[in-house]
């Protein structure tokens, strides 16, 4: 792996839901049938419509909740509450990670389509509390999600950072189109690699790729 690629790297960009927990511990299944809940509630549908809605709407404005909000004007507080009261005891640290992530030169930080709240608890779960220097929600977009040209300028606004002296790694390869477009290295996180302009390198293992990247 090619570690002169990020020797100008100084803020490192991390997703959080899939990209720090690997997708088989499943923290997000927990997510989605909360979403469900939520919205045969909120709606008056079915389980099955639900479903479809919340699928439907991830894929149309990038989140479930990008769509309620669109469509339905659900107010995105009490919403966000509820799909994050879960089970975080499927999640286990991660030492190896950590230490790789300590090692980075630079600022680290987390951006989430999720809320910061909830970030947190993740980041505590996995063993990795005291390592960012930032976390950012959704709410820190105006609720606007990721992939959203505007979500990414409002969180890197507000954090300052460099995009020629930046990397991203996230799990939806749909995700890194905008940060590859303004400058930031790309790195999909994810078991399977995804071809795509917008995406410079693929790993299935965050800790190994940030030790071939510390050599």
């Amino acid at each position: 792996m090619p570690a002169e690629y990020f020797t100008s790297t100084r803020v490192w960009v991390f997703d959080l839901d899939n990209t720090l927990y690997p997708p088989e511990m499943r923290l997000f299944d927990q997510i989605e049938q909360r979403m469900i809940a939520y919205v045969m509630t909120a709606l008056g549908v079915t389980a099955p419509e639900a479903n479809r809605l919340r699928a439907q709407y991830w894929a149309e404005y990038g989140t479930t909740l990008a769509g309620l909000m669109r469509l339905h004007d659900i107010d995105p507080v009490p919403y966000m509450a509820e799909v994050h009261d879960i089970d975080f005891s499927v999640l286990s640290p991660d030492p190896e990670l950590r230490a790789r992530l300590r090692d980075l030169p630079g600022r680290r930080i987390v951006y989430t389509n999720g809320s910061e709240g909830y970030a947190r608890r993740v980041i505590e779960a996995r063993g990795l509390d005291g390592l960012f220097d930032a976390v950012y929600g959704v709410e820190h977009a105006s609720y606007r999600p990721k992939p959203e040209a505007d979500a990414f300028a409002q969180v890197f606004g507000r954090d300052g950072l460099d995009p020629a002296r930046a990397a991203m790694f996230e799990d939806d390869p749909r995700n890194l189109a905008v940060p590859h477009a303004m400058g930031l290295r790309t790195i999909h996180v994810a078991p399977a690699p995804h071809e795509a302009p917008h995406i410079h390198h693929h790993t299935d293992d965050l800790g190994g790729f940030l030790a071939r990247v510390l050599r």
